[in-house]
This record gives structure tokens, sequence and C-alpha cells, in this order.
């Protein structure tokens, strides 16, 4: 983003008064552009902005699934504030909005202003202070109960259900299902250890998704929650980011998610009730997403390319072993 827009948007939210000094762009994000912005001025030494702009979205180009898809790369203001105002009304701590921006008057892509969460991330957290790691796992796990306890017959982003749309698909499983079918015939063509047991992975895929028994309510979930995903703040509390994607679905789909990245840590974070069925598909069939997602990406001029390669091996080796169990 051009530094004179920058300063524009940074100045309508936090007042006239403000300059910018110094601006700093933050990796990791493939959707979004994410820059910490730092300003002398009486309210806040530094905010954060997303920019939604259209080179900022890495998954833009290769990516043909419908939008209102539950697994379509969630991306923009709306389905950002939609995520925001329902987990603010729950009590769920996000990061202040401070403002938003869709005229394309300051520059040619929607954009928010918000709070900069100074504490870093959880994942550092976890790496560098796990004394203090306990608590902030605990009270995650808190705000993870309390999305799970919101319900609804319908699944899908609450940005589409809030408009009144349907996801496809007859069922959570049945949409996971397709979703792995398609990734395994992708990861197929582009993994050469995938290849010779594709098979043995699309028949597996099948058996564990016949076992999944008919579910009609769905629990609130983030949908990419891993701990690089919530920031720590100066008191020590968990603040959720990336939530575009929140959305109703089965639970277990987060699980498996956060028993990958969470590792070690993930205990802190389980529950009891979860459905074992449900655990087997959705694990596979997230390792084959972790595989043919990656090396998508890779395709465009993703600038983070080790990582994601490391990610598909990973999760390749993964799905390989879950063969055998």
């Amino acid at each position: 983003m051009e530094t004179e827009a920058l300063s524009g948007i940074v100045r309508e939210a936090l007042g006239a008064g403000v300059h910018v000094v110094g601006m700093d762009r933050l990796r990791g994000g493939s959707k979004k552009g994410v820059y910490r912005v730092h300003v002398d001025g009486p309210r806040a030494a530094s905010v954060i902005v997303y920019s939604w702009a259209e080179a900022e979205n890495f998954w833009s180009a290769a990516e043909g699934i419908n939008a209102a898809h539950p697994f379509a790369p969630a991306s923009g203001l709306v389905p950002f504030l939609a995520a925001q105002r329902r987990l603010a009304r729950l009590g769920v701590r996000v990061p202040e909005v401070l403002l938003t921006d869709d005229s394309r008057r300051c520059y040619p892509a929607d954009v928010a202003v918000v709070e900069d969460v100074a504490g870093g991330t959880l994942e550092t957290l976890l790496e560098t202070e796990p004394a203090r790691a306990p608590d902030a796992l605990s009270e995650l796990a808190a705000m993870l109960d309390v999305m799970y306890q919101q319900h609804s017959q319908q699944y899908g982003r609450v940005d589409v259900l809030e408009r009144g749309d349907k996801a496809s698909g007859v069922s959570c499983e049945q949409l996971v299902l397709e979703c792995a079918l398609g990734d395994l015939a992708e990861a197929t063509e582009r993994d050469r250890r995938i290849r010779p047991a594709s098979v043995l992975l699309h028949d597996r895929l099948q058996e564990l998704a016949a076992r999944v028994s008919p579910r009609s309510r769905h629990g609130l979930i983030h949908g990419e929650l891993g701990p690089d995903h919530v920031l720590v703040d100066a008191s020590g509390h968990p603040v959720l980011i990336d939530i575009e994607g929140l959305m109703f679905f089965d639970v277990e789909w987060e699980h498996v998610f956060l028993q990958l990245r969470f590792g070690e840590h993930y205990p802190a974070l389980s529950r009891p009730g979860l459905d074992p069925a449900r655990l087997d598909l959705f694990m596979l069939a997230m390792c084959l997403s972790l595989v043919a997602g990656p090396l998508r990406l890779l395709d465009g001029d993703f600038p983070h390319r080790a990582l994601m390669q490391r990610i598909a091996e990973h999760n390749a080796h993964e799905a390989l072993a879950l063969l055998v169990q």
C-alpha cells in the first residue's frame, strides 16, 4: 500500500492529529495484506491495517470455487465484519475495529483499521515462555466452548447465513468427503508420494464416510485456528484473528485442525463428546487438504514458498500414515 494512502486511512481512524512514522508488512497472510502502522499521536503507538486488495489474495486466481462454499477461501470486509460482530456479541475477544472503509476513496480496496494487540502470538508464547502458556490455553478453551454452544441447523459461513443464503451439499460429512476426494485427485497429480497410494486413500475415505451418522445441529467454529491465529494481549488474554472463515459446522472439523496445529498442547483444548467417526474422516480429509492446498498456492507468486512446501510434505506423510491405523 502506498504510504500516502495508508496515512490517510489511519488519520481518519485516529484523528487528524496523528502522523504515520513507519510501516511494517506482517508476514503469513495469503488472502489479505496485514500492515502494522506506527504513529505519533495522542491515542495509540501503532494500529493494524487490513487490505483486501485483489493483489493481496494469493488464492484468487487459482480458486474456481463458489464464494459461498464453506471451504472457499474466505476473504473480504463483509465476512470479516460478520464474524467480528458475532464473536464480540458472545464476549469472545477479537481486536477492536477502529475504522472500516469500502468506499475506495482512500485506496482501491476494502480496508479496516483495527487495534494492534501488542503481546504477540500464542505460537510465540508457547515457544518462548511456556510457563505463561497454560493460562492462555485454558482461557482459549473456554472461548471455544462458548462458540461451540452456539447452534444452527444450517451449516455455512456466518456472513453467508446472515444474508439468507444456504451452503451447498446435504451434510457436513458429505461436503468434507467431496472436498477430500477432489484434494486427493489433485494431490495425486502433484505429489509423487500420494500417487502410488491414491486408490487406497480413495477407498479409505469412502469407508470412513460410511461410518458417520447423520447430524442436524452444528456449532460455531473459527475454521482455521492455529496458534498463529491467536494473539495474546498485554494481560495474557487470548485474542482471535483471521476470523473471516467463522462458520457453523461440525466442531470435529475444528478439532482435527487444533490437533494438527497445537500438537502436544492440544489436550488443553480437547473436549468430551466429539464423534470418533467424524474425527477419523475429518483427519484424513484435513491432511489431504493440507497437501493439495499449499501445492495449489505455489502455482502463483506466494512469497513464503519453502513453508508451503514443508506443509505439503508433512501432511502427505501424515495422510499415508493414517492408512495403516
